[in-house]
């Protein structure tokens, strides 16, 4: 699908915070100066497309109380990362995960990121993730400071 300037411009403006309103799409295509159907048509094209995926709330979680965070890495056979992965990513508890490489000194292949209100709440879903795809090398990995959290920005001028 070739992007137009007016697609461009949509998907510019639905990357920022949405109107706090009972009808925030028809304010955001009057702030586009469009239709709300021709947005909300647009805005399928693209999801049927897979130009969005999805759209999602970006969190503050610490200020949700939720203050431990940590990243999760296991050492999963290369065969079965695909599988495990599966099964990983359908915890609530994990926002995100990745495969990435391992090195020598490395060996994690497969990274989740976990929240909880707790260290031990943290230690907890891992227990709960490794029994569940039967994997005990894992090290719990834990944010000491967060400076920077946004979502990737497109067509940005």
């Amino acid at each position: 699908m070739v992007l137009r300037d007016l697609d461009k411009e949509i998907i510019r403006a639905l990357q920022e915070d949405f109107p706090l309103s009972s009808e925030p799409y028809r304010e955001l295509a009057e702030s586009l100066g469009i239709e709300e159907d021709l947005l909300l048509d647009r805005i399928r094209v693209y999801l049927d497309e897979g130009i969005i995926r999805r759209f999602g709330a970006a969190i503050k979680h610490r200020e949700m109380g939720f203050k431990a965070n940590a990243m999760v890495v296991w050492q999963v056979e290369p065969q079965l990362t695909k599988e495990v992965g599966k099964v990983m990513a359908s915890f609530p508890e994990v926002s995100h995960c990745y495969e990435r490489p391992t090195f020598p000194q490395w060996p994690y292949n497969l990274f989740t990121m976990v929240h909880g209100k707790t260290h031990e709440a943290c230690e907890d879903i891992a227990s709960q993730i490794a029994k569940a795809v039967n994997v005990d090398n894992y090290r719990l990995l834990y944010s000491s400071k967060e400076f920077k959290k946004t979502s990737m920005k497109y067509f940005c001028e």
